[in-house]
Parts: structure tokens; sequence; C-alpha cells
């Protein structure tokens, strides 16, 4: 008996020890709260995004390039005007200002985290920040270039360029064209793509975000909102019509009727289809929407409520809603600013 109660003390003693191992020998990971389970289903942090390497001194480059006027025909703009990185990559305005003091017709969107959407402008018709890059130096309102070659020369006569050009692409005969100055540009955007408190909270820290926080991102999942704004860049995924469940303009006040898709394609299914923007540092985005009819975040969420999910939302709702989008918010690095 003796025996059997020495060999059971034994074993207990060295099942505690081994537990006590297991506490102290690695970090404990907590347990995921059924919020944080639930929306890793929709969401992905910041940090999850694999960068292929980029040489510094062509992300130099592409930053000289996006702030500079010589890349508008008159030396007024750069991209730098109407995607101001000092104001999380938007002018605030709800149209931008061109090289020839003519308004664009469609608000600018952020060019922060554009590289993570599948898509660019309104319409789609860029696939990537690359593409999106030379459409408005080409654009007669916008930087009203009137050509790549005039570009082209206009850069080749400035020595700086020569040697930035000549360093970054040194196996191109000629350096400075076109694609080459796109790529730059956009090598010097896929830097953009600051961490928020979101993100924070999705890699699992449960108190990066409070509980109207909380509450907000709830209601957010519940109401369907992730139907188009879910991914790493919570919307830039995909194309939708504005206004499934109502005309956008009647609650907008738009005063212009926008087609959207539809002005480039000409097909009838394609009418008020639209880019799905990106959430991310929305609190600061504003205006709001293809024409930048609303200033008001609230009153954005409530519009986007009735037309594409058909809810009256509540105002607790709107309002822990707003609290919620307020976690996306993200300044760029300093270094990136000019």
């Amino acid at each position: 008996m003796k025996k059997t109660i020495f060999i059971f003390a034994g074993l207990v003693l060295f099942a505690c020890k081994k537990e006590a191992e297991q506490d102290f020998s690695k970090p404990q990971v907590a347990e995921k709260s059924e919020l944080m389970k639930k929306v890793s289903l929709f969401f992905k942090s910041i940090s999850t995004i694999e960068y292929a390497p980029v040489p510094q001194n062509k992300i130099d480059l592409g930053k000289k390039l996006f702030f500079d006027k010589a890349l508008s025909k008159n030396g007024t703009i750069s991209c730098n005007s109407c995607h101001n990185l000092a104001t999380f990559g938007v002018d605030n305005k709800s149209f931008s200002l061109g090289d020839t003091k003519e308004l664009g017709g469609r608000n600018s969107p952020s060019v922060i985290y554009a590289s993570l959407h599948a898509m660019q402008f309104w319409d789609g018709r860029a696939k990537d920040v690359e593409e999106q890059a030379g459409g408005p130096l080409l654009n007669p309102v916008e930087h009203s270039l009137p050509s790549k070659e005039f570009l082209e020369k206009k850069l080749r006569a400035i020595p700086e360029y020569q040697n930035a050009f000549k360093s970054v692409f040194p196996n191109d005969k000629e350096p400075i064209t076109f694609v080459n100055i796109t790529n730059a540009i956009g090598a010097f955007e896929r830097q953009l793509n600051p961490t928020s408190k979101f993100d924070d909270y999705l890699d699992g820290n449960e108190n990066a975000i409070n509980e109207q926080e909380k509450k907000g991102l709830t209601a957010f999942v519940d109401n369907g909102c992730t139907t188009c704004h879910s991914g790493v860049a919570i919307g830039g995924q995909l194309m939708q019509k504005f206004g499934l469940y109502g005309d956008y303009a009647k609650l907008t006040n738009s005063k212009k009727i926008d087609k959207g898709l539809f002005d480039r394609t000409k097909k009838e299914g394609d009418q008020f289809m639209f880019k799905v923007p990106s959430l991310r540092n929305v609190e600061k985005t504003y205006p709001y929407f293809h024409d930048g009819s609303v200033v008001s975040l609230k009153e954005a969420i409530k519009i986007m409520g009735k037309l594409q999910v058909n809810k009256d939302l509540s105002d607790n709702d709107i309002k822990d809603i707003e609290a919620y989008l307020k976690t996306l918010t993200a300044d760029t690095d300093a270094k990136y600013k000019q």
C-alpha cells in the first residue's frame, strides 16, 4: 500500500513539473474572443501583406516624380496636388482642379492603400497603381500632357533625372520612358500602407479598440457591410451598383447623374456601377462617393445602409459604426511626405 502511494505521489510531482515547464518555457497565447474569430473571416491585417523587394533608389525616384509639378504641361500640379499625402492622400474637395484650371469629373480617391485594390479609378479601367499613374498624366483636364513623348523629352532635358533613371534602370538603352516613369511612381505608392488600430486588433491585441468601436464593428458585420467592404483593403476589390435599393441622387443630392461604368462600356447592366472604395482612412478622406456629394461620415453611413443593404440604420448603430471606421485611420510615415 505504501509503495502504491509513493508511486502515485511521484506521478503527481512529475505531472506538476511538466505543467510548470509548459507554463514558463513559452509565451501563452490568449484565447481569441468570439468577435475576433468572427471578424477574422472577413478582414486581414496589413501585416499579412507580402512585399516584393524594391530598390530604395527606385522608391526615391518615384517619390520625386510624385511631387514634381514638371509632370504637368504648364507645371502647375503634381500627383500630390490631388492626392495630398499631408491630408491622407486626398485634397478633400468634391472635384480636383487640373493643370488647365478645369475641374475633374469624379472625386479623387486616396492614393494611400491604393496598391491593395484589385483595380483603379471609379470605373476600374486600370489594373494597378502603375497603370493608374499614367492616366491623369495624359488626361486633358488633369495633367494635360499632350503625349507620352512630350513628357519623356521634358524629363530627358533635366540632368538630375538623367542620372536617377540611369541608376534605377541601368540595363535600358533609354532609361527615361513613360513606362519607367509610371513604374517608379507605382513603386513609391506601394510603400503607402500604414498600420491602423484595427490592424493591431486583427493581429491579436483585444485592447487595441474600445467597447464602442467593437459594437460598431459588430454592427458593421451584422448589417452586411462586409459583402463589399472586406479583405485587407476593406473594399477596393469589386464593382458594385451604387443604389441597389433606390436612386442614389435622391439621397446624396448629387447635382449631376453619373452612370459610372456604363459611360465606358455602354452596357445597360453597367449603369451606376462603380468600384467599391476602400474604407481605410475614411474618417479623413471626405467628401464621399464618386462625386464628393456628401461631407458627413454619419450621413454617408446612413445613405449606404439605405441604398446598399435596404436598412434604416438606427442612430446608435450609425454612431457605433462611425466609431469603428475611425479605427481604420492611419497616417503615412513622415519620410514619404515632402
